[in-house]
């Protein structure tokens, strides 16, 4: 019998759960989504902080018009004029500059969507219910609009992520905000999606995560839930599992978790809560036997299954320490310490937080401890929107509050190398970003840096902002270069000033690992067999930190700059951290020629990284075997049209996975990597170059296309701005070694 005929139970919209299957949505085509009115909506950027407002009055439309960008992040129309058809690369550059010029913002830097995971704006809508926090209705109206736009069309579910087939996890958990912000249970679209949860189990079938929101929401029990203990961080440093070796974003999400998770916090029930038992389970809210549910979990969410020494060390926990030996004295004592790290958390980053993750968590943590009306609250409250995204489908939760300083970063390295930094057009723009990189810049460490297992940061810039104030080794090593390559053109001031460089440099050497690698916000400092203590099931290798192709060039060729425009600071060192970490870049590469990349998709991605990293030292197509394998690889996966595309099955599975489709940014991948590398036959790039410049709008712009990023192996994340960067950098560069001929 189908699970979605559920025989033992009555309720009042019975029928709705029996609707037949192959066309709830296309039954639902002439259900009107409500919509705002898009000419409200205003982008704020303060100093790189990026939020969304709708304004009401006619009065406000007057004072506060709509930029260029707002209506270009809306979908609305630009009425940017036409440009002349470009034949050769650099004419190529001048339209998209042309444009994206008109998108960056006051601060100087470049604003878009970072969007792509799918478990993002449950948390924090479950968040904002059960701390009664206001929801505007604007924001309630474009967050359902996203929403239905995301919804898978074939079963009506939601994946992990935008691109990913429907999950437990994905479609609980967004058909729960649904009902949370006012959508019937009645309503078609929701009858598909629950027919797809309950063929593939209920609620029950979700992972750690989803469990977890769930049971605060009060619609599951904590029975259900594996134990997040807190009494971890109370663990001496030198146990080898002590949190603080966990990669910095599982650590952050555990922390106010295992808090929570001790409160066993669970919002009281409401006639919508019980309805919402009824209808995210199989069977009667009321028969289930949530505890024999722990490691329930459907097939399509279970990525990462949890390993026999995990579920040994939980029926431990829930059968033996919970019930007999957790004393309440040293549950407290847990509680205490783990809400004080929450708080130096919250200070840390003026309740910004590291990511849309622990930010909501946090939020539930200060309102359970400091109360509704805190200023705790209160100012997460408004930190909340911080991670809130406009655009033509709506309103989503973007993965950090922004990609400000990563994507200034690389526009500028784009336009240096296309050798346009001296043409007075677009100088005002290098010069407005070169003032937000200043901005943006982090000037000290936090306050008890050891006591918060922070990484050193005095020097550092951030992802997005100085203000979320976590260092990222390619983060840091992208804004470094940018400042040095305008700084020492002609034409531009010094805003950072040496000493400032300096301790930049002096924060990437304290990160670099004994392979000679450099991970991401830290060393690595945990063993690789903390990822049998991987509880999240959805996400691979999130327990430490890991060497990364990507990060360690970014490191090497900033040291590289670095050192040729002051070659007597710390340059022992340097040279000795930069052949180290050459050495490893040498190691990762696979015997096809290939390098894995973890934060872009994929082969595509690490190949561009690692080849010019080679490239720093001279080790080009000509000199090296390696590079001449690396881009024999890459000249075999370039399609028939000229240009490449890898879809993000790569990342899942770790074997290169064609797109059905080229891709306008993988192309511009490959063609730097082949360039980086000196391959000797332009043809192939300049075959590639041709694909971007006819897909190439008259506006100057190109389109989104698939997905670009990926975090943990399992799920992608959107990098719009990369569809203008990369190509602008790719034609720079063939202009530069090829000439400025004609390719069209």
């Amino acid at each position: 019998m189908s699970a979605i005929e559920r025989p033992t139970r009555k309720l009042s919209h019975d029928n709705a759960y029996h609707e037949d299957r192959k066309s709830a949505l296309e039954d639902g085509a002439n259900i009107t989504t409500q919509k705002t009115d898009y000419s409200r909506w205003r982008l704020l950027d303060e100093r790189g902080r990026q939020t969304w407002h709708y304004l009401v009055s006619d009065e406000e439309l007057k004072t506060w018009p709509q930029s260029t960008a707002d209506k270009y992040h809306l979908g609305l129309p630009t009425n940017l004029p036409a440009l002349p058809s470009a034949k050769t690369p650099l004419s190529s550059v001048s339209n998209a500059l042309s444009f994206f010029s008109h998108l960056q913002l006051p601060p100087g830097n470049w604003a878009c969507e970072y969007g792509g995971p799918m478990f993002l704006l449950p948390g924090l809508v479950i968040a904002w219910h059960v701390t009664q926090t206001h929801v505007p209705a604007s924001h309630a109206t474009e967050i359902k609009s996203y929403l239905f736009r995301r919804q898978n069309p074939e079963d009506g579910g939601w994946g992990l992520h935008i691109e990913g087939e429907s999950t437990v996890f994905g479609t609980a958990m967004n058909y729960v905000v649904l009902r949370l912000l006012g959508v019937g249970e009645e309503d078609k679209r929701m009858v598909k999606a629950r027919g797809t949860l309950y063929k593939l189990g209920g609620a029950v079938n979700g992972p750690h995560w989803a469990k977890f929101w769930l049971s605060v929401l009060g619609v599951m029990e904590w029975d259900a839930v594996n134990p997040v203990p807190p009494e971890l961080w109370l663990l001496p440093d030198w146990v080898p599992i002590a949190p603080w070796r966990w990669w910095i974003h599982m650590r952050q999400v555990f922390l106010p978790m295992s808090y929570i998770y001790s409160r066993r916090f669970s919002y009281p029930p409401t006639p919508l809560t019980r309805q919402l038992r009824e209808e995210l389970y199989t069977s009667p809210y009321e028969s289930i036997d949530f505890l024999s549910h722990r490691n329930s979990i459907s097939p399509r969410d279970n990525y990462h299954p949890k390993t026999f020494f995990l579920n040994s060390i939980n029926w431990a926990l829930v059968n033996v320490w919970n019930p007999y030996l957790r004393l309440n004295s040293l549950a407290k004592r847990a509680e205490d310490w783990a809400f004080d790290l929450i708080r130096r958390e919250d200070e840390n980053t003026d309740y910004a937080n590291l990511g849309p993750v622990n930010g909501p968590m946090n939020l539930l943590a200060c309102y359970i401890h400091d109360g509704e009306d805190s200023y705790s609250v209160r100012r997460h409250r408004e930190r909340m929107h911080d991670f809130l995204w406009m655009k033509n489908e709506g309103m989503l939760m973007n993965g950090t509050n922004g990609v400000q300083t990563w994507d200034t970063s690389f526009l500028v390295q784009a336009v240096v190398e296309a050798g346009l930094a001296q043409d007075p057009k677009w100088k005002p723009m290098l010069l407005k970003a070169l003032e937000f990189l200043d901005d943006q810049q982090i000037r000290d460490d936090v306050p008890d840096q050891a006591l918060c297992y922070r990484q050193r940061r005095k020097g550092a810039w951030a992802f997005s902002t100085r203000e979320q104030g976590y260092t990222v080794s390619d983060c840091t090593s992208e804004a470094l270069k940018a400042t040095i390559l305008l700084q020492n053109t002609p034409g531009y001031p010094t805003l950072i000033s040496t000493s400032r460089l300096q301790d930049a440099i002096d924060t990437l050497l304290t990160m670099q690992n004994p392979s000679g690698g450099f991970a991401s916000y830290e060393p690595t400092r945990g063993s690789p067999y903390l990822e049998y203590l991987n509880a999240a099931e959805v996400f691979g290798r999130i327990m430490i930190e890991y060497d990364y192709p990507e990060c360690t060039t970014a490191v090497v060729t900033a040291l590289s700059l670095f050192a040729t425009h002051h070659p007597t600071y710390r340059a022992e060192t340097i040279r000795t951290v930069t052949r180290s970490a050459l050495a490893y870049i040498r190691a990762a590469q696979r015997p096809d020629g290939s390098w894995y990349g973890s934060w872009g998709i994929c082969f595509t991605y690490a190949g561009m990284f690692a080849l010019e990293s080679l490239a720093s030292v001279g080790e080009t197509y000509s000199n090296s075997e390696r590079v001449r394998r690396a881009c024999a690889f890459l000249l075999d996966k370039q399609m028939h049209d000229g240009g490449w595309g890898e879809s993000y099955r790569s990342c899942e599975t770790a074997v290169y996975t064609h797109h059905e489709r080229s891709q306008v940014v993988q192309t511009a991948w490959a063609c730097i990597a082949l360039m980086e590398a000196a391959f000797p036959d332009r043809a192939p790039v300049a075959s590639g170059l041709r694909l971007l410049m006819r897909r190439q709008r008259a506006s100057g712009e190109w389109m989104q296309e698939g997905i670009e990023g990926v975090f943990n192996k399992s799920c992608m994340i959107s990098y719009p701005n990369y569809k203008f960067i990369f190509p602008i950098k790719a034609l720079g560069m063939f202009a530069k070694r090829y000439g400025d001929s004609e390719l069209l």
